[in-house]
């Protein structure tokens, strides 16, 4: 059995706020998610982030009250978030008192979804994020699957799928051609161990089943649930789904670290296609499905002249099917 955690990064309305929309699954055998969630566990403790959600867009931006306190880097931990909590209060009281009510909702929320994290210093946040990445880089059971979708280039008039859809349509049928290959190929990636009581009759190896574990986005929930029967029923536009199991399961990504993980996946995907911020890239793009050795687990939909590691790779891959 193999889980696939998957999570997005970027918005899938056009135009929206980004110019990409990312849509990440990795793959993981069952026997390895405990060492798995035990490295990343440990990864957390070090930084004081055990009961944390880990949502690497909230945590990489600059906290400006961090800058106006006085040798904030030489405090202790528990003494800098206090002091950060004393100026954000303010600032929220300030806010109350204002007639802009958007500020004060946006302001919020930002403290809100950053406040796990204000006593750590930004190069800090930066120095944890990229352990997490080094982390998944080392995983040579585990697999990324991606569709990384340029807005600009999307037309949703002529698209059968909604963009998000289209996206999880592609993620699913990779990670079920993922699946099968290893009950055809075994020595693809650490097969073992072999369960012998789901034999494939008459071939001595067992049947690879997986199973999709989604970021439960209320939004998408039911339409990803609705979609995922339909393919159970006449498979995707690439293949049918003989291996997934189920439809996906939704949870709390705050209570799921392998969905965290996830997140990661997909913003160091996008920050690297919107920004050519390549440092979580090359990490997390060592994980990307392969085959001869050529990555084409991710995928991104653009120009046909694109220059982006991933378009090389995908040009690779067909150099080597036409020869």
């Amino acid at each position: 059995m193999y889980l696939c955690y998957v999570d997005e990064s970027g918005t899938a309305d056009i135009p929206g706020n980004t110019s990409h929309y990312v849509l990440a699954g990795l793959s993981i055998p069952i026997w390895h998610w405990k060492r798995f969630e035990d490295e990343i566990g440990a990864i957390k403790a070090k930084y004081s982030l055990t009961d944390a959600e880990i949502h690497v867009a909230w945590m990489l931006r600059a906290y400006p009250e961090q800058n106006k306190i006085p040798d904030f880097a030489s405090k202790p931990p528990n003494l800098r978030r206090q002091e950060v909590c004393k100026l954000r209060k303010a600032e929220i009281l300030r806010l109350r008192n204002s007639a802009n009510k958007n500020q004060r909702k946006q302001t919020e929320k930002n403290f809100r979804n950053t406040d796990s994290y204000i006593h750590l210093t930004r190069a800090e946040r930066r120095e944890f994020i990229t352990e997490l990445a080094r982390a998944v880089s080392g995983w040579g059971s585990a697999r990324l699957f991606a569709e990384c979708t340029d807005k600009v280039h999307f037309d949703p008039s002529r698209a059968p799928l909604k963009l998000d859809e289209q996206a999880f349509e592609q993620v699913v049928s990779r990670f079920q051609l993922f699946l099968r290959n290893l009950e055809q190929h075994p020595d693809r990636s650490d097969a073992l161990p072999l369960f012998r009581a789901n034999n494939l009759p008459g071939t001595g190896l067992p049947k690879t089943y997986g199973l999709i574990i989604h970021d439960n986005n209320p939004t998408v929930a039911s339409r990803h649930t609705a979609l995922m029967k339909s393919f159970h029923q006449r498979g995707t536009f690439w293949t049918q789904l003989d291996n997934i199991i189920e439809t996906p399961l939704f949870v709390d990504s705050a209570l799921t670290g392998m969905v965290q993980i996830a997140d990661l996946c997909a913003y160091a995907l996008r920050r690297y296609l919107e920004n050519n911020e390549d440092q979580l890239f090359e990490l997390i793009f060592e994980r990307a499905d392969r085959k001869r050795g050529v990555a084409v687990g991710v995928r991104h939909f653009t120009s046909a002249d694109c220059t982006c590691k991933i378009c090389l790779a995908h040009r690779a891959a067909a150099s080597i099917e036409n020869h």
